[in-house]
């Protein structure tokens, strides 16, 4: 990429983080006053509500980025390098998607007092619900054919999926991704911090080996998740609610189909596999928060059993909040220089 070219991809990056952090810091507010909270219970006595449901101020964020990319290219500022069919198909996606987790975060059963007689029936989508509405999020990149259907399989080589791909192994991928990363966020920046750090590594492959279209979609998804962290980190000012995870969760998937670094995403987002597993033995009944001790530590409220990378982390030390977060930070850091390494041993 020309010097020309990595300022097509920083100008909108620096437009969506900007939107990013308006957008949130208006949806708080909004939020907070509309009743859609969420209580904070990691911080001991200190209960309080939390506005929820912040997701589309990242989506829009993500989309005014992509926006701003096509007004370079339409008012010929500069000819435009990335695929426009897809980037549209990627904004079509991510919105249809934080809708879904949306609806889950503003029909949440809230703590309210009603009168004698009268039940509270918000229950939130049900679990079966979300892995089939989460689907609708793959159908743009489905109507738009995205992707390379030939993948690099380690220790098989080139394989071509054919029509297998874009019909059956975009959807999957989508629902896959989407609801496993929403498995795990209990604690202060741990969603926001990961999805950054699988997400720098997306762009920094994109720009060394991938493609340009799947850069500008890297560099979105950054901006808008640098922004969010900010408001994420210890302590918390919001808690990022479905329309968060799921938006993230798919933007992996987005990334991996349009960057064609599909082999190198599997590796990426590896973690989220292993949580799904980890929670799937516990019939997902299980939870990844932990106990809180009176000395602002967490316990692993299953004791030696590990139902996620949280309770891993517990088991090892006595973990404060911020420390669990940082761990899993780590964790994944580690995911992305393995697929780095693995490409460089050409085994991806």
């Amino acid at each position: 990429m020309s010097y020309h070219s990595y300022l097509t991809v920083l100008v909108p990056a620096i437009v969506a983080l900007a939107v990013t952090l308006i957008g949130t810091k208006f949806l708080m507010g909004f939020m907070y006053n509309a009743g859609i909270t969420t209580t904070e219970k990691n911080k001991g006595k200190r209960e309080y509500p939390l506005p929820s449901g912040i997701g589309p101020a990242v989506a829009f964020g993500f989309a005014v980025g992509i926006l701003t990319y096509v007004f370079g290219s339409s008012f010929n500022f500069y000819t435009a390098e990335a695929n426009l069919t897809y980037l549209f198909a990627a904004l079509i996606s991510v919105f249809l998607i934080a809708f879904v987790g949306f609806l889950d975060d503003i029909v949440i059963q809230k703590e309210v007092v009603l009168p004698k007689g009268v039940r509270n029936t918000g229950r939130g989508l049900k679990q079966w619900q979300k892995p089939i509405l989460t689907l609708i999020g793959a159908i743009p990149l489905m109507a738009v054919n995205a992707g390379v259907s030939t993948i690099s399989i380690p220790f098989l080589g080139l394989v071509d999926f054919g029509i297998f791909y874009p019909i059956v192994l975009i959807p999957l991928a989508v629902v896959f991704s989407s609801n496993a990363f929403n498995l795990l966020g209990g604690f202060d920046g741990l969603t926001a911090g990961t999805g950054l750090i699988a997400c720098i590594g997306f762009l920094a492959y994109s720009l060394a080996f991938g493609t340009y279209t799947g850069a500008v979609i890297s560099a979105m998804l950054v901006s808008t998740l640098l922004a969010f962290l900010i408001f994420t980190l210890y302590p918390t000012k919001l808690i990022p609610g479905d329309s968060f995870t799921y938006f993230v969760g798919a933007g992996f998937v987005i990334a991996m189909v349009l960057g064609n670094m599909e082999a190198f995403g599997v590796i990426v987002i590896f973690p989220f596999f292993i949580e799904f597993l980890l929670h799937l033995k516990g019939r997902f009944r299980t939870s990844d928060l932990g106990k809180r001790r009176s000395d602002g530590t967490f316990e692993n409220p299953y004791g030696r059993r590990v139902y996620s990378w949280t309770h891993f982390f517990m088991n090892l030390k006595r973990c404060r909040e911020w420390e669990v977060s940082l761990y899993m930070w780590i964790a994944e850091a580690l995911f992305v220089l393995l697929g780095f390494g693995l490409y460089g041993l050409h085994l991806l």
